[in-house]
């Protein structure tokens, strides 16, 4: 059906033009539709295919109050009868089918029937979700409704209602109604094409929706979609545009309260004139005019549904576009020519199927001609061609109008009548507009993936395209900017890549800071990496108003958002004075992002300052990225005051990143991080905390993953750097990062509790270090504690230190700085301990008397001074956390809760123990506080490697047997309360029932029954079932904990480390004086507490900022490593090669449609040329003198050399054209002795084929001579070639003096000394010998159709230099920028104003001269002699022979190409280099051009930048 025209409801229409024709079908299988209680309605709905019964009943409401349907009120009999025989209305049923009151007399009695007074409108009574019976549980949607309704309803429906996303893109499909046979290879094309377009970018198909013709080819291809696709890919939106009228069995559909769902039953067979609905479409919009059996009802209200959604704006992240629409024709009848030249004139671009047949064929066969070859006579016979049956009757006026379309269709070559159709212009197509493309050999695929700014651009299709148009169209900088949002909309990266970045266009980095944004906000990463490597700098893109929009656009699915907007809640409410503000400010954030990463550390964004205006600039609402309206490049449209707020722009983003856990952003973003470790440690412990709340199980272990994975990068960089400097390396542990809220990397790793990061070895070998202090590390234990014990042994040199002024200076520093030392201080408190126990259990077992003795007043000043490190250790806060913190701080840890109880009970025992009738229960419990001290042991012997890593199991399998033992105890209570009821009466003494209930039963378990219980010889078997399970549940649990145990007893070992360090050297109780000593300077003399200077400490700006540039180099290094090791993992090898496999067999179809394409227009040219009597081959065919023999001989084979079967036409070499011969593409045009460079405007060289391609173009350049046409096959002087007749020509140049002479006599040419040096020119060929055959040289590389010196300046070879000079490209911190990990490089290229492309500054150079001409003509003569010294060290790259359009059999071009790079900016030769850079020729430009395959260069140019790429390892 053809949408986009408005045609008047009921006229007749042939099924030709698109529609089927208007007549009546047989009511007699139609009943009364217009009755709610008719007895026919077999609607069966069932109730379990959705639960959602709320949904329903809110359609069921509103679909009533708002759709309509169409009803006749009036019956007037028609002229015509039914197929059955039947009386109809005029609307075309039968009385039966009107409503009762249509059938009564009226006051139009007597008057001809009017639909627009006889037919009224009503509440629709059919709509819900329908189901095709027989073909699966797929469920669609589908509402009838009348042909007025307003496409605003519609469209609110279908995006509300039936809950479709607003499209990127409306593809409308046209053609033929009726069904029609396609071409295999065509068919596949479509479907493929069409259903990816319309899957990857999110679009609507919208066509006719019945069961025919193009609708069921569409359907067709939705279904093979549906089957061969993944679940994840998401299902493709095709709606139908049907006439209500004539959709057979239409009768099931109705029912009043809607149909959930409504049960359709596809009758082919039985539709008869009607059709049926298309099973593979999702929706269906049934229209409704109060007729029966008249097609093309619905053309008008798709036309303007179609319309309004085209003017409607879609947002997404930022980026609002108007939805782009284009029509796809398939097929089709005249009416089909029509809807396309409405179409083309309104501005909707056009996708012509060639092949699909009739008036698509048509089209496609004229689209590209000259406007002046569109006449009647060839219009006339393409219609006798494709529209056989009807071409009788149409008359000659009809005719006419075709060709008058047809024109207007066509601006092909000459571009006559371009009214109507021209439109701003594409970077795909050179900055011209093409709204009609022919798809064929690119396919629809190809075209509509052209598809920008709401048009399309055709670039070809193969041999089927043709060039739009010559006249070009000024492309601003609007309209770019317009593609690229419609780009990052579509999510199409790879069309920004390939056709927006482009050296065409040159983007400011300001420029790219909306979409940046929009990028970042719709979560698009490789746009947010594509962005990054066209020069966004994040920290002129991340401002406060940046970082303040985008956590007002958080995903609301992330936890963070739900965190902030309880934040938000208990925020208290602003006073009425004070200005509005956005509601989330950063300072929110700030207090989320701190209970996240933890209250050690500082909050990231300052709480604003009473009286501080907000910082954005527009209100939220209304930031649009829009084509047309307010755009957010406001928000970057900065006052002269306006500076980053953020230290890190980097860490903002990656924060706002994580939070969301968007894996792949987050990954680009830390790339560019400068403190890596700490960012990757940071997102570590933020997700971490964020899985704790998370309730989805899905999101909870991705969170974890991407924990871990943060986690592995921050070992991965430290290990680069430990390798590389140790010292440097633990220097970045305990630096202070400003940036991550004045915290170290040790402390997000502990904090985040990342046990592998601190099991590290070179965290470990810092922690060892700080444990020894100022000693060295291999010092002996036994000499610590023989120095302990005596410490003048000091003075021997026992004991070594890391400091040279310690093992030589005086006495007294190097016994503080061993006193000092954590492990000596450790070891002084083992012994104090340890002497504390024995003293404290000799006074337990030996001198417990009423009265205390020294020993026991001994043991409490002994507890005071330990009461005493307590509060020490409680109260002391060099990092300012206050009191609360240090408070939660301490009792988070076990041995600190230990240690209290202990002394908790101490304290009660040694008051029992005061008063003399408590003594003894004084004891019993001081007794119970030995064990306690006791087991505080355990934390001491946590820092030896053998007891601590089994301390950490024994801790664990307490744990668990716990928690078995609680489960146990369960079902011991339970068994002894049963055993006491039943067993005992009446027990009154509470400690017997306490005995019996749990004790006794207990001991059941062992085996030991209680005496008055019978059968005692059961005891030994119940031990021997549970003492095994017990401890095979023990020894599940040792493996289990075994296995982290080490990593587990390095992390706990970080803890003691901590706690020793600051530890006061002296041991309890001797202790006291070091804490009077604190006192003193605290509360007396108020100096405050200093930082532990190992474990935290602040650098110099000038030696962070040198640490932080060593880490950047490392990780880097890192994330290059880890590129390499991801390319050779064998997963990683066998997705390259699928991905290679898959594209070259998408090359070679696209390779075989563009051969049939080819083939079939040269055989139509052919059969042409034919019936008008032309030769076969025209004036550029055969060259003159070669016979019917010889040319039988040369097309024997094709232009590759194969064998060509009879009959057949060759396949075309390069420049073969259809319908001659031979035609190859004009080669560059070249000025007067312009410098020998090599021509870049030519089809590549195939692959494998090692003969030269550009030196036998047919056309010489810049000359009117045409070369004797060369296969590859006599390329080679050793290949025979009798018929081999090249012209001779020389040209005849201005500088005669330095060439050679002039004409094809041998005479002027016989004192030229080839293969040497003769005179101030080298003959002498890098390809050795060359033969000289009648007085001149062969060309090395065989063959090339001239003979002569051409263009050239001397016969023989002509030796050309090419400096490649480059340079590291850097951004503005002077850092290298990289690209896909490797370094990106600048080469200075020079341009002609006369030429399309760049080049190399090189080429000739004069007799006797270094330096070539083209070189001089851009530097200024001072620095010649420099630039020569340059050229001898530079390193050659290639030498030898250049594949130039301007060799000839006699005269080549070799060049030798030279490496000049500069490493460093700084270089002097470089500096001098750029301010000598001067181009003396106003039509020569100079610049350094950024090294990618997609520069414009001359194609030799290429391959040479390329191996210089190679040699320096660079992106190309």
């Amino acid at each position: 059906m053809e949408p986009p025209t408005l045609r008047k409801a009921g006229s007749k229409q042939e099924e030709a033009f698109g529609v089927q024709p208007r007549r009546v079908a047989d009511l007699g299988t139609v009943p009364s539709l217009r009755r709610s209680n008719s007895s026919l309605r077999k609607v069966r709905r069932s109730q379990n295919l959705f639960g959602n019964s709320e949904k329903q009943e809110s359609l069921s409401s509103w679909i009533p109050e708002n759709i309509k349907k169409k009803e006749c009120m009036y019956f007037v009999e028609s002229s015509k009868l039914s197929d059955a025989g039947k009386v109809v209305c005029e609307c075309g049923y039968t009385r039966q089918q009107h409503l009762e009151e249509a059938t009564r007399p009226h006051t139009w009695q007597g008057k001809d029937w009017d639909p627009k007074k006889h037919v009224q409108e009503m509440p629709t009574d059919a709509f819900g979700d329908i189901v095709f019976t027989g073909l699966g549980q797929k469920v669609g949607k589908y509402v009838r409704l009348s042909q007025d309704t307003p496409p605003s309803v519609i469209y609110h429906l279908m995006t509300q209602y039936w809950g479709l996303d607003v499209p990127n893109l409306l593809i409308s499909v046209t053609g033929g109604a009726k069904d029609f046979n396609m071409k295999p290879r065509l068919k596949s094309v479509f479907r493929r094409g069409l259903v990816k377009v319309a899957q990857t970018t999110g679009a609507w198909i919208i066509t006719g929706g019945s069961h025919t013709g193009v609708m069921k080819q569409v359907g067709e291809a939705v279904r093979d979609f549906t089957l061969s696709s993944s679940h994840n890919e998401g299902e493709v939106v095709t709606v139908g545009v049907a006439t209500w009228g004539t959709v057979h069995n239409r009768e099931d559909l109705i029912h009043p309260s809607g149909g959930f769902p409504a049960e359709y039953v596809m009758d082919e067979e039985g539709q008869g004139h009607l059709t049926c609905l298309d099973s593979n479409h999702s929706h269906f919009i049934l229209v409704d005019d109060g007729t029966h059996g008249r097609y093309g009802v619905e053309i008008p209200l798709r036309t303007r549904l179609e319309k309004f959604i085209s003017e409607q704006t879609k947002e997404r992240g930022g980026v609002a576009i108007k939805i782009p629409i284009v029509c796809v024709v398939l097929e089709g009848g005249p009416g089909t020519l029509h809807t396309i030249y409405n179409a083309i004139t309104n501005g909707t671009p056009c996708v012509v199927v060639e092949g699909s047949g009739r008036v698509a064929d048509v089209i496609a066969q004229v689209a590209g001609l000259p406007i002046s070859e569109v006449t009647i006579s060839r219009i006339q016979q393409k219609l006798s061609v494709f529209f056989q049956e009807v071409f009788e009757t149409l008359t000659e006026s009809r005719i006419a109008e075709w060709t008058k379309k047809n024109c207007r269709l066509d601006w092909g070559t000459d571009g006559a009548d371009s009214t109507a159709v021209w439109e701003r212009g594409l970077p795909g197509s050179g900055g011209r507009r093409r709204l009609l493309s022919p798809a064929q050999g690119r396919g629809v695929e190809g075209e509509l993936q052209a598809v920008r700014g709401c048009r399309v651009t055709a670039t070809g299709s193969g041999a089927a395209s043709k060039p739009a148009s010559r006249s070009h169209d000024h492309f601003g900088h609007e309209n770019w900017d317009h593609q690229l949002k419609l780009a990052v909309a579509w999510n199409r990266v790879d069309i920004a890549r390939s056709e927006i970045f482009t050296d065409e266009r040159q983007w400011k980095p300001s420029e790219l800071h909306p979409v940046m944004t929009a990028a970042l906000i719709s979560n698009k990463p490789e746009f947010v990496k594509l962005f990054l490597e066209n020069g966004v700098r994040l920290k002129e893109f991340v401002t406060w108003d940046t970082l303040l929009y985008l956590y007002q656009n958080l995903d609301p699915s992330c936890l963070f958002h739900s965190k902030l907007q309880k934040v938000l809640a208990e925020e208290p409410e602003r006073p009425v004075c004070t200005p509005p503000a956005p509601r989330v400010q950063m300072h929110h954030v700030a207090q989320v992002l701190r209970e996240l990463l933890g209250d050690f550390t500082q909050p990231l964004y300052p709480r604003p300052r009473t009286g501080d205006r907000p910082r954005l600039l527009l209100p939220v609402p209304n930031i649009k990225l829009n084509v047309q309206g307010v755009s957010l490049r406001s928000l970057y449209k900065r006052s002269p005051g306006h500076v980053a707020f953020t230290m890190d722009p980097v860490r903002d983003l990656l924060i706002w990143a994580i939070i969301q856990n968007r894996r792949e952003l987050a990954e680009i973003i830390w790339a560019q991080s400068q403190d890596c470790i700490a960012a990757a440690l940071a997102c570590s412990k933020i997700l971490k905390e964020l899985s704790k709340e998370e309730e989805d199980t899905d999101s909870l272990e991705e969170m974890l993953a991407l924990a871990d994975e943060y986690e592995h990068r921050a070992i991965g960089v430290f290990t680069e750097c430990h390798r590389k400097d140790e010292d440097r390396a633990q220097k970045l542990l305990t630096r202070v990062s400003e940036a991550w809220g004045k915290t170290t990397c040790l402390q997000l790793a502990l904090e985040a509790k990342d046990m592998k990061f601190v099991s590290h070895g070179g965290v470990q070998a810092f922690l060892t270090k700080v444990w020894w202090g100022q000693l060295c590390v291999d010092n002996g234990l036994w000499r610590v504690i023989v120095c302990m014990l005596a410490f003048p042994l000091l003075y021997t040199g026992l004991i070594s230190f890391r400091e040279r002024r310690l093992q030589a200076g005086p006495g007294l520093p190097r016994v503080r700085a061993f006193f000092n030392a954590p492990v000596v201080i450790f070891h002084l408190n083992i012994l104090s301990y340890f002497a504390f126990l024995c003293l404290f259990a000799y006074v337990l077992m030996v001198d417990f008397q009423p009265t205390p003795s020294c020993c026991e007043y001994l043991i409490y000043f002994w507890l005071f001074s330990l009461v005493c490190e307590e509060l020490r250790q409680l109260f002391y806060d060099p990092d300012e956390f206050g009191l609360m913190k240090m408070a939660l701080l301490y009792f988070s840890d076990f041995w600190n809760k230990l240690d209290i109880g202990a002394i908790l009970l101490f304290i009660a025992g040694l008051t029992c123990r005061l008063i003399p009738a408590l003594l003894y229960p004084g004891r019993i419990i001081l007794s119970l506080d030995f064990i306690m001290f006791c087991l505080r042991l355990m934390h001491i012997f946590t820092i030896s490697k053998t007891l601590g890593p089994k301390i950490i199991i024994v801790k664990r399998m307490m744990k668990d047997v716990f928690f078995f033992l609680f489960l146990l105890a369960v079902w011991v209570v339970s068994f002894g309360v049963a055993k006491q009821a039943i067993l005992i009466h009446n027990e009154s003494r509470v400690d017997w029932i306490f005995r019996g209930v749990v004790y006794q039963s207990y001991l059941t378990i062992f085996g030991q029954m209680p005496a008055y219980i019978d059968e005692p010889a059961a005891r030994p078997r119940i031990a021997t079932i549970y003492g095994p399970k017990i401890a095979d549940y023990l020894l599940y649990t040792f493996q289990q904990v075994q296995e982290h145990t080490d990593q587990i007893w390095k992390f706990q070992r970080h803890d003691l480390i901590e706690e020793y360090q600051g530890r006061p050297p002296a041991p309890p109780p001797f202790i006291l004086l070091s804490h009077l000593h604190l006192f003193i300077k605290r509360v007396v003399l108020k100096i405050p507490a200093r930082r532990r200077k190992q474990l935290k400490s602040k650098l110099e700006k000038n030696e962070e900022a040198a640490l932080l540039s060593w880490e950047i180099y490392l990780k880097e290094s890192y994330l290059q490593n880890q590129q390499y090791q991801q390319k050779q993992r064998p997963e990683q090898k066998i997705q390259d090669i699928g991905n290679k496999v898959s594209t070259m067999v998408d090359l070679l179809e696209m390779e075989s449609l563009k051969r049939s394409g080819s083939m079939e227009q040269r055989l139509a040219s052919l059969e042409e040329q034919g019936r008008s009597g032309e030769p076969p081959f025209g004036a550029g065919g055969v060259q003159s003198g070669l016979g019917e023999a010889e040319v039988a001989q040369f097309w024997g084979k094709d232009h590759r050399g194969r064998p060509c079967p009879v009959g057949q036409v060759p396949e075309p070499g390069p420049g073969f054209a259809h319908g001659s011969l031979w035609l190859f593409p004009a080669p560059q045009k070249a000025s007067e002795g312009q410098d020998l460079e090599p021509d870049g405007r030519q089809e590549e060289e195939d692959v494998g084929d090692t003969h030269h391609v550009n030196a036998r173009h047919l056309l010489y350049p810049n000359s009117h001579v045409t070369r004797f046409p060369v296969p590859n096959e006599k390329v080679p002087w050793e290949t025979a070639f009798l018929i081999y007749d090249p012209p001779f020509y020389t040209d005849d140049r201005k500088d005669r003096g330095l060439v050679d002479p002039v004409g094809n006599a041998l005479e002027p040419l016989s004192g030229i000394s080839y293969n040497a040096v003769d005179g101030p020119i080298d003959r002498r060929s890098f390809h050795g010998v060359y033969v000289v055959q009648d007085g001149l040289p062969l060309n090395p590389m065989g063959r090339t159709g001239l003979r002569g010196r051409g263009s050239l300046g001397c016969f023989g070879p002509n030796h050309t230099l090419q400096p490649v000079i480059t340079r590291w490209r850097r951004n503005q911190d002077g850092a290298i920028c990289r690209k896909s990990i490797k370094k990106m490089l600048e080469v200075l290229v020079v341009k002609h104003s006369l030429s399309e492309h760049w080049a190399l500054p090189g080429g000739s150079r004069e007799p006797g001269e270094i330096l070539p001409r083209k070189l001089k003509q851009v530097l200024r003569r001072e620095f010649w002699s420099s630039f020569q010294n340059l050229l001898t060290q530079g390193t050659e790259v290639y030498r030898g022979y250049v594949d130039d359009p301007r060799n000839t059999d006699n005269a080549w071009i070799e060049t030798v190409a030279i490496s000049i790079h500069f490493s460093d900016q700084s270089d002097m030769d470089l500096k001098r280099l750029n301010s000598h850079l001067h181009a003396c020729d106003p039509g020569m430009s100079v610049r350094w051009q950024v090294v990618d395959r997609r520069i414009p260069l001359y194609a030799n140019h290429k391959t040479i930048l390329q191996k210089v790429a190679t040699l320096y390892g660079a992106f190309y």
